[in-house]
């Protein structure tokens, strides 16, 4: 869903330090070690969350706090693909019920873990970034295609007028 989000751009609030807040790697978020279990209100916290360099702060207008995010603020637990102008395009559902489009603006990215799993992103909004699930990432990679890219052969993806690599095509080539 495309809700208002508020303007923190314009709020200056006092850095207040920290609040015991954190999401953990599954995008549960916890108050003081325990879940947050109404969904209204973790949205409302998400609405006003953004990064500052390697912090994540609520902010609001009278105060901005630190809170602890253990991979990613969002997690995609869902995507569609639907026609655009510019030919398909993938919309990413966020686990809180937010809309992404996979384009210019939201770009893909892939980290490898040191076991050399990949791990893939979409940035969604404010610095902030949201991790695709395991379900949601064979599901992109199943819609990848070989494209040259500066030279290269890759696999990837093609999203809102833009194309977005998952992996240099020998790697792909060499785990089939």
């Amino acid at each position: 869903m495309k809700r208002a989000l508020p303007p923190i751009e314009r709020w200056n609030p006092p850095d207040c330090g920290e609040i015991d807040i954190a999401i953990d790697r599954e995008g549960v978020w916890h108050h003081e070690g325990r879940p947050i279990p109404r969904p209204a209100l973790v949205r409302l916290f998400a609405s006003v969350l953004t990064r500052e360099g390697e912090r994540y702060v609520l902010v609001t207008p009278v105060e901005k706090l630190g809170i602890r995010v253990e991979d990613a603020p969002f997690l995609a637990v869902d995507m569609a693909a639907e026609e655009g102008e510019g030919g398909p395009r993938l919309v990413f559902r966020t686990n809180l019920d937010d809309l992404v489009p996979l384009d210019a603006e939201h770009p893909l990215r892939i980290e490898t873990r040191a076991d050399g799993e990949p791990r893939p992103y979409i940035y969604v909004r404010r610095g902030l970034w949201a991790r695709l699930t395991r379900a949601v990432f064979l599901d992109l990679a199943e819609r990848a295609e070989e494209r040259e890219v500066e030279g290269r052969a890759v696999f990837g993806v093609a999203s809102g007028g833009a194309f977005f690599p998952l992996a240099a095509a020998e790697t792909v080539k060499e785990s089939r």
